[in-house]
């Protein structure tokens, strides 16, 4: 098991987590239970993979939840987009936020090789 608090990875995609919450803070209130809720719930499965995955005793486990926390941080990627094409976020939000998801996105890759050449 490893302690998901000392990885950059983890770090990084919490601090995006925390960013998305504040973005989206302004979205209408019509998007409420639609774009706003399933932004924020994309980013925050991406460090919570990532926590689970270093809860478990292998690292092909942990492998499996990287491989999870990857896929939502392409629906984050998406839903940025989408949320930019609608007039929903600043520029400057929307490129920081987007350069932080891909990021993440080579974060993941990184980390995942390492465990399979590890393996």
């Amino acid at each position: 098991m490893k302690d998901f608090r000392e990885l950059n990875v983890w770090e990084k995609s919490h601090g995006l987590t925390l960013k998305i919450y504040k973005a989206t803070s302004n979205f209408p209130r019509e998007e409420v239970y639609g774009l706003t809720s399933q932004i924020r719930r994309a980013g925050a499965s991406i460090p919570t993979n990532i926590a689970e995955g270093c809860g478990r005793s292998r690292d092909t486990e942990l492998a499996r939840f990287l491989e999870i926390a990857m896929g939502s941080a392409s629906e984050v990627e998406y839903l940025l987009l989408l949320s930019n094409d609608l007039n929903l976020l600043h520029s400057l939000d929307y490129e920081n936020l987007m350069s932080d998801v891909i990021e993440i996105k080579r974060m993941l890759t990184s980390f995942f090789k390492k465990l399979k050449a590890d393996c």
